[in-house]
């Protein structure tokens, strides 16, 4: 009965995630237009914030009762969901245009960040304290620079400003918080229901955080980037996912060893090492032609689908 249960609890969060991703991306382009600010910034800022709070949330509880594997493994584990699960079913999809300057500016800051995380890792075992402070820094600075460098390239933009829509400001972030509010609460039975399942076969904490509650708690993610990419927002879709990928790193890994340091043993170099190469696999598939095309998708879904399979073996 139990199982059952908890089998319900999942498609009552999937349903969550599914319109809580549409509420978010229609409030969030409504604001980008009332700002002037343009969809990019609104995907890399906002709705890639929004979309992480689970991320934020489970890997603080989790480092608050001691299971270190499964909140740094949450956040290695949904920087590659992202990349590899997300960005390829999205492609698949629809090929992705690539903005300019999320490739020169964002993507490299993107692996620089996941870089740095690796090296504390491999250092520390997890995360200290003063690490921390370093991560959590780093997103501080990137968020101010961000939306003061986009105030600036779209104050003479019209169209970036103009909203022929008669939703006003107010009805926008009633949209973004509601949208927030639904996919917070899906990716919490999505992923309470996960864990609960994974446990009755015996897994591992370190593999419950790289794959069940990475993917559950990156389920706003990719309910947001598809619904993006279905609507034509392909730079919400992509600004999403690296904004997501940023904010998992900086904030969340900068956040919680602040609460309580992170002692995560059971992550390995393996793991560490897939974050770091399919971020970096990133820059030059975005280099050819500035578009990820549906070849590229089906390509990022096998290595996602590969690393799965690795982690249930061994």
């Amino acid at each position: 009965m139990q199982t059952v249960i908890n089998l319900l609890y999942g498609a009552a969060g999937l349903a969550l995630l599914y319109y809580g991703a549409e509420f978010l991306v229609k409030g969030g382009v409504k604001i980008a237009q009332k700002m002037k600010i343009s969809p990019l910034v609104v995907g890399l800022t906002l709705v890639a914030f929004a979309t992480s709070a689970p991320e934020l949330v489970v890997s603080v509880d989790a480092s608050l009762k001691g299971h270190g594997d499964i909140s740094i493994g949450n956040v290695v584990g949904s920087n590659i969901c992202n990349i590899a699960l997300i960005l390829g079913v999205c492609a698949m999809i629809t090929p992705l245009t690539v903005n300019k300057k999320l490739f020169k500016v964002d993507v490299p800051l993107m692996i620089g960040s996941a870089a740095v995380l690796s090296i504390f890792c491999l250092m520390s075992h997890g995360v200290n304290r003063w690490q921390g402070l370093i991560l959590f820094a780093g997103i501080i600075t990137y968020t101010v620079t961000s939306i003061r460098t986009a105030r600036k390239e779209e104050s003479g933009n019209a169209e970036a400003g103009e909203d022929s829509s008669d939703v006003n400001q107010l009805v926008a972030v009633l949209f973004v918080a509601g949208g927030l509010g639904m996919l917070v609460g899906g990716a919490k039975l999505f992923v309470n229901s996960a864990v609960y399942l994974a446990k009755l076969f015996k897994v591992s904490d370190a593999v419950i955080g790289l794959t069940v509650v990475a993917v559950g708690t990156s389920l706003p993610e990719l309910a947001t980037s598809v619904v993006a990419a279905i609507k034509g927002e392909k730079d919400i879709a992509i600004g999403n996912v690296v904004g997501s990928n940023i904010f998992n790193v900086l904030a969340i890994c900068g956040i919680a060893p602040l609460i309580a340091p992170i002692s995560a043993p059971g992550i390995s170099w393996v793991d560490l090492a897939m974050m770091m190469g399919v971020s970096v696999l990133l820059y030059p598939l975005m280099k050819t032609g500035f578009t990820i095309s549906r070849k590229e998708g089906v390509l990022l879904f096998a290595i996602y689908v590969g690393y799965t399979v690795y982690l249930i073996k061994f």
